[in-house]
């Protein structure tokens, strides 16, 4: 296995050096070495369960029910949950989901 980092614009895997570069061969973006250094104190990645990359704004399943705090409501396994929104503390998600809240 490779001890290089993945590409920080598409998150490929097949990175390469290049004298003093890292290469992407898949999108094609170039970085420094010193920038992974940096780049890897700054960003914290938030991954799902099959390991995809989440962001702002994405769309996920539920794949456990949870039960919601303060409430008997609980939320079923397959619920489609729109527009997450990544936060720092306990949880990594903060989403609404209709007819909960």
């Amino acid at each position: 296995m490779s001890d290089l980092p993945n590409c920080p614009e598409c998150d490929s895997e097949y990175t390469y050096e290049d004298g003093n570069m890292f290469v992407c061969p898949e999108c094609a973006f170039e970085w420094s070495k010193e920038s992974v250094d940096e780049a890897a104190e700054d960003v914290a990645v938030i991954k799902d369960s099959v390991g995809n990359t989440l962001q702002d704004g994405d769309t996920v399943t539920v794949i456990k029910d949870l039960k919601v705090k303060g409430s008997s409501s609980v939320v079923k396994v397959g619920t489609r949950v729109k527009n997450i929104r990544l936060v720092d503390g306990d949880h990594d998600i903060d989403c609404k989901i209709d007819g909960i809240g």
